[in-house]
């Protein structure tokens, strides 16, 4: 089958070791199934493998790709949860300290047909394009846990978007504007700023720059880059919520502003199969949609790679075996 892997990391140069190609059928333990993959989405998370951060070489060759929408072994329409819990693990999988994603322990979406467990299936409503769908388990879970079950904010409060033009920071544009929040974001461009202020945010800034006040809440995915502002971007008693960390994991810790002035700095990573199915509700009843810069065919992925590595997105970026 047709898909997209890595059989040897490049800290240094990512797309140089992204390869599409063939790869044998995927193997299917007790209790799991197949799915015919019609979408799937790409993710930071991707191009970290391919700098084999969290996939050693050992575990190599490795079909990227956490998400994905297709059919099951019965012809169903499906959403694929990528979060993988220990078999016997109850509650939320997300603290389960052996989950995984796809494309970690298990070979990865990014292909013609992956294996998952049964579990991890949810019935695709019509109203969403597999595209759509593909776009939900990742980026859009991880913004719909960071902003309605982690930060404890409010709709009508400020929320401030670092870094308006990925995948995740758009959601939470999105989802927070369906919700009524007031949403804030900082972006690099003025193209960027503008189609993020499309989607819907109240005001759009320079990364950086002074706010007109401060906020209730900073949805942090950026990290390193942007840190310190989002520390100074909160009213007394604010919450950061981060998720990731594009740009570095080791800021300023700025802690004399977090106890000074009594900040939460909370963690959110991925979501529950309930949140996701949460997610699709909201979809479907509210009309709104996941953002989608570009959809490409799978022996195309390098060029949608090559967009995320350089910053040119506004939106999802999909693959269709």
């Amino acid at each position: 089958m047709r898909a997209v892997f890595v059989s040897s990391p490049s800290p240094d140069d990512p797309l140089s070791v992204l390869e599409v190609g063939e790869r044998p059928e995927p193997e299917v333990p007790d209790g799991w199934t197949t799915v015919q993959v019609r979408a799937v989405s790409l993710n930071h998370h991707d191009l970290f493998s391919l700098r084999g951060v969290g996939l050693p070489q050992e575990r190599m060759p490795m079909v990227l790709g956490t998400d994905a929408a297709g059919l099951d072994e019965d012809g169903n329409e499906v959403v694929v949860h990528g979060v993988v819990a220990s078999p016997g693990w109850t509650g939320d999988e997300t603290l389960d300290p052996k989950r995984t994603l796809f494309s970690e322990l298990y070979q990865g979406t990014m292909a013609e047909r992956v294996a998952v467990p049964r579990r991890n299936l949810l019935p695709k409503p019509a109203e969403l394009s597999f595209a759509e769908a593909a776009c939900l388990p990742t980026a859009w879970l991880t913004a719909y846990r960071m902003l309605f079950v982690r930060s404890g904010l409010r709709p009508g409060q400020t929320v401030l978007v670092q870094g308006a033009s990925g995948g995740v920071a758009t959601a939470l544009v999105v989802l927070g504007r369906a919700a009524g929040f007031r949403v804030w974001v900082t972006g690099r461009s003025e193209e960027k700023r503008a189609a993020a202020l499309e989607l819907g945010a109240d005001r759009a800034f320079e990364t950086g720059a002074r706010l007109p006040e401060r906020v209730d809440g900073v949805m942090e995915t950026v990290g390193k880059a942007t840190w310190g502002h989002s520390v100074k971007s909160l009213k007394p008693g604010g919450v950061i919520v981060t998720s990731g960390a594009t740009t570095g994991f080791d800021p300023s810790a700025e802690l004399n502003r977090v106890f000074f002035t009594q900040l939460s700095v909370v963690g959110s990573t991925m979501g529950t199969r309930e949140e996701l199915e949460s997610l699709v509700q909201m979809c479907r009843v509210s009309g709104v949609r996941p953002v989608i810069d570009v959809e490409l065919p799978l022996d195309q992925a390098r060029e949608g790679f090559a967009r995320m590595l350089e910053g040119r997105t506004a939106g999802k970026i999909v693959f269709t075996p």
